[in-house]
């Protein structure tokens, strides 16, 4: 796996198949998921993406709010449609819904009332994972030559 020096931007992971239908990704860092065609209690790839962008979003609000409070409550589910459509295969109506509760304290409607600002500007800005996909982004696929890392 390539070293990658976060400052310049660049991200990775590598799958590797461990079995049929099963595979492991692995990020620099040496951490582990592995994912597959949804027969077991494997994520999906699509459950990933889904993960991912519930992840991102959550972790934009949870950085600001917990600074003013610890949430008694804090779920992101996110949702998407698979459709097959003269497009190919998508995900059509992703949708996010947070249900965050902080404690009834000063610092706790504080945190609240941050909720709702830090959602929007991380659907519109922050988001790293949901800007992509709602953005036009090029993905470029290369075959590398056998046993070339």
């Amino acid at each position: 796996m390539t070293s990658t020096d976060p400052s310049l931007g660049l991200r990775s992971v590598r799958l590797e198949r461990v079995a049929a239908g099963r595979y492991a990704v692995t990020n620099p860092r040496g951490g582990t998921v592995t994912l597959g065609r949804g027969q077991d209690s494997d994520y999906t790839p699509v459950e990933l993406l889904l993960a991912a962008i519930a992840g991102c979003t959550s972790v934009d609000v949870d950085e600001v709010t917990t600074r003013r409070s610890e949430p008694e409550s804090f779920v992101v589910d996110c949702s998407g449609v698979k459709v097959s459509d003269n497009l190919g295969n998508h995900l059509s109506e992703v949708e996010v819904t947070f249900r965050i509760s902080f404690p009834d304290t000063e610092s706790g409607a504080a945190a609240a009332a941050l909720v709702p600002r830090l959602v929007s500007l991380s659907h519109e800005k922050l988001c790293t994972v949901s800007r992509t996909v709602m953005l036009p982004t090029p993905v470029r696929t290369v075959i590398a030559d056998e046993g070339q890392e």
